[in-house]
């Protein structure tokens, strides 16, 4: 790069305004009121320099237009002169400077409560609200690949300098609603997810506090007299008087004020990705789009397929890609009235599951990806962890199940399904320390896996090659099984995972058990299907997608909401039997250091012929191991005695 280049690049630009060409566009004006480069200019490999550019974007949407009929109340928000709804998201891009030398695909995240995750979960990057310096940005990997990386507000309930969509008032009236479990006893909580609803009216006698220690227990009525709303600084608070008790299920409802139109987060991803690909008139542009979303986000991305957003107004493909990770069979409160896009969504699993259409029992058949023809289709990736599959609102099985949990499900041409076998929703850091569950929280890495499915899914979308055939336990193998029916070893100071309540859905206020089915284990209580890392193809310890509440955090017969086990290996053969563990110890297993570690390597020799790990995260893999090996001795059984 020149220098007069650089100097160019690193200006930043007060304000830049682009105003579309046709009238009726979606996306109405972009403005840039930043723009630098990264890194003090640091070369990405062949790609080169990479800017940053942050701004905001704004759009409008025809309440009378049929591909924004699913938006709920957009019709009820204020128009202006030209019978749109006009509203406003933030915008944030990574980019080549010089845009030849990138891969031409823009590859967009679904910001999790406002943050990015991108780099920290394809480039091993650290945690950075904003990324500035080349460590922020760990080892390049989505800039030496080229991809033009796009976030774009859509959450309401998120505060600057978070991502946020200015989502526009709805003139209506209804109810807030929002379960939450304290950690911790206290008289007063905001509740997590709650978007700031004031209540309607002060001391609502119709509000309701109720409680439970099961998610499908017929909850207890709290006395209105012991219980009251209250907003400090703007925030809602409840309070109940004798105090909540730690591990219990709250859930607070009343009548409310303040709805936002929250589905014009949906369109906001819908109409800035298709402007950025189709528009030329544009600063953000790309002759493709992916998009990624994790847990909430990915969640999200079903929504967003199913209520069908991947087509534009013009009847255009809006994302050739979509890749929902750690979602299971959930959507969530992203557009519905007085939604609550920031809460985890219990139970998150509603009709449909699957992407192919199924019937419901109940005269209704939808599929995720029903409502498009085969040039709308995407190519569709989803990644999901054994928490998904064990955990209350996920039930990742209905993804690849039939509704009744007898048969497996075809699954469609377009799309893969992988379990990324013994990993947690969010692994723990390394080595694992004691937290909110029983056992300590399981460290299996999941990043190496995901970048070698994104190189995937990159070919597979622009050449044609398809990615690695889906992985994931079945029934047809019987590595899909009941949970009543998983064979757990009996290990001292672990519960029993059978107890394990499972999932449902909520039909018109009552509750439809669902099947609960989960991968099947070997006798370490490791999984058996999905893509298995060396960590749980040559283990150290168990790994589990549970974690049974502390006793400290209350209700230590229920489940940590998305916490999984690790569980160490007895070491020796006399600590195995003191212990009277039924795990074989590692000396039992491995003749020593070495002979662990060349077990690894040729586990993940194994990986990287099946494409499931790439050549040059070999290393990376082996320094793992390695580091995995030396803490071993040093890892405490469990987070508890």
């Amino acid at each position: 790069m020149t220098a007069s280049a650089r100097r160019s690049a690193l200006a930043t630009f007060c304000v830049i305004s682009l105003l579309p060409c046709l009238a009726a566009a979606e996306v109405t004006k972009v403005t840039i009121t930043s723009r630098t480069v990264i890194a003090n200019g640091e070369a990405f490999g062949a790609t080169g320099a990479y800017e940053k550019l942050t701004g905001r974007i704004e759009f409008a949407l025809d309440p009378a237009n049929l591909h924004n009929k699913a938006i709920v109340d957009l019709n009820r928000a204020a128009k202006d002169t030209d019978r749109r709804v006009h509203f406003a998201a933030d915008l944030y891009v990574l980019r080549p400077v010089d845009a030849a030398r990138g891969n031409g695909t823009m590859l967009f995240e679904i910001a999790n409560r406002g943050t990015r995750g991108l780099l920290g979960r394809f480039n091993r990057a650290r945690a950075s609200r904003d990324p500035a310096a080349a460590e922020d940005y760990g080892d390049g990997f989505l800039m030496k690949e080229g991809y033009t990386l796009v976030w774009v507000g859509w959450q309401f309930d998120v505060a600057p300098p978070l991502l946020r969509v200015e989502a526009p008032l709805a003139n209506v009236s209804g109810r807030a609603r929002i379960s939450f479990i304290p950690d911790d006893k206290r008289t007063a909580i905001r509740p997590a997810g709650l978007p700031d609803y004031a209540p309607l009216v002060a001391d609502d006698p119709a509000a309701m506090l109720t409680v439970r220690d099961r998610f499908w227990q017929r909850p207890r009525t709290i006395a209105r007299k012991d219980w009251h709303l209250t907003v400090v600084d703007g925030h809602v608070q409840v309070v109940l008087d004798a105090g909540f008790q730690p591990g219990r299920i709250y859930e607070i409802d009343y009548a409310a004020t303040g709805d936002r139109v929250a589905g014009v987060g949906l369109a906001a991803i819908r109409d800035a990705a298709s402007a950025f690909r189709y528009r030329q008139d544009l600063p953000v542009q790309g002759r493709a789009a992916y998009v990624f979303g994790i847990s909430q986000s990915g969640r999200f991305l079903r929504t967003f397929l199913h209520d069908g957003f991947n087509v534009d107004e013009r009847d255009r493909r809006v994302f050739d890609a979509v890749w929902p990770h750690i979602a299971g069979a959930g959507q969530g409160a992203f557009n519905e009235r007085f939604a609550a896009p920031g809460y985890s969504s219990f139970p998150a699993t509603r009709f449909p599951f699957t992407d192919a259409p199924q019937d419901n029992g109940r005269g209704s058949r939808d599929g995720i990806l029903a409502k498009y023809s085969p040039e709308q289709m995407p190519k569709v990736f989803y990644t999901n962890t054994p928490v998904e599959y064990w955990g209350q609102g996920r039930a990742a099985a209905l993804i690849h199940t039939t509704i009744d949990g007898t048969e497996d499900a075809k699954v469609p041409d377009n799309v893969r399904i992988y379990l990324l076998a013994g990993t947690q929703h969010g692994e723990a850091a390394f080595p694992p320390t004691p937290g909110t569950g029983q056992a300590l929280g399981n460290p299996t890495p999941q990043g190496d896996v995901m970048r070698a499915l994104l190189r995937a899914l990159h070919q597979w979308v622009s050449t044609g090659v398809a990615p690695p055939d889906s992985r994931h336990p079945t029934l047809r193998d019987n590595t899909l099984v009941r949970a009543t029916d998983v064979l757990f070893p009996t290990i001292p100071g672990v519960r029993d995972p059978r107890s394990i309540e499972g999932p449902a859905e909520m039909v018109k206020g009552r509750v439809v058990a669902l099947p609960f089915l989960v991968p099947r284990v070997d006798a370490d209580g490791n999984e058996v299907a999905g893509i298995r890392t060396p960590d749980v193809a040559v283990p150290l310890a168990t790994t589990t997608g549970w974690n049974f509440r502390a006793e400290r955090v209350g209700n230590p017969t229920t489940i940590y909401p998305l916490l999984g086990s690790y569980v160490p290996f007895p070491k020796t053969r006399a600590e195995q039997d003191a212990r009277l563990d039924p795990r074989a110890s590692v000396e039992e297993r491995y003749r020593g250091r070495e002979d662990y570690l060349g077990r690894v390597r040729r586990a993940a020799d194994e990986l990287i012929q099946q494409r499931f790990l790439l050549p040059e995260d070999l290393e990376t893999v082996l320094d793992h191991a390695s580091r995995h090996w030396a803490t071993t001795a040093a890892v405490a059984r469990t987070a508890e005695r």
